[in-house]
């Protein structure tokens, strides 16, 4: 699994049919990211065939919390809705504000502007790669697999997030292991190529004899 944050708007409101929700756009297509290993962007395609059945709303991706929201199959009476446009993944969160001490702390610090950050756990199933022999290569995450929560974020920066996740220590063996396992494919398709070429030069050769 993969967590990536954004410094994207995330806005507090209320309406008669909703109560107090949040709104905001987790998941970003075509913006710029630099996790110090790579640079990333997430493609418009990346969430064509996602699963999206079962995703939680936390904080600071804190998995042993009582769940904010949930959307199950982005139903009606899913207190979280999912919507995907040309931007990326739009999400509204109602939140119990009455009867849910954490769910009203939420809501205060996003209208104070004291959380401005959006977050995502998810897994990629399709990418590409290019400037794979480069210090820095680039990625373009082109499908997802999966979303497994969405949180809002108090530190809306890769290595922060991480630490609030799984330790900072876990977050960047992770990236270095996502990029090993890239250039290790096309270390492999690079000597295929090779001894492909070195083959026909062979045959090439004979039959010039």
């Amino acid at each position: 699994m993969e967590i990536r944050a954004f410094n994207f708007e995330i806005r507090s409101e209320h309406s008669e049919k909703h109560g107090d929700y949040i709104s905001g756009v987790p998941i970003v297509f075509g913006q710029h990211y630099d996790n110090g290993f790579w640079d990333e962007t997430i493609a418009p395609t990346a969430l064509d065939n996602t699963d999206l059945r079962d995703v939680r709303f936390l904080v600071n991706h804190n998995t042993d919390m009582i769940p904010l929201a949930r959307s199950r199959n982005n139903n009606d009476n899913s207190t979280m809705q999912m919507s995907v446009e040309a931007d990326g993944m739009h999400i509204r969160v109602d939140l119990d504000t009455e009867r849910n001490a954490e769910a009203r702390s939420l809501y205060s610090a996003v209208e104070r502007g004291d959380i401005s950050g959006m977050s995502f756990m998810f897994r990629v199933d399709k990418d590409t790669w290019e400037d794979l022999d480069s210090e820095k290569p680039k990625r373009i995450i082109t499908g997802i697999s999966k979303v497994f929560e969405v949180s809002a974020v108090t530190w809306p920066a890769y290595e922060q997030t991480s630490l609030e996740a799984r330790s900072h220590a876990k977050a960047l063996e992770s990236a270095a292991s996502v990029l090993e396992s890239a250039r290790d494919v096309h270390r492999r398709n690079k000597e295929r190529e090779d001894r492909i070429a070195a083959t026909l030069k062979r045959l090439e050769e004979n039959r010039n004899v």
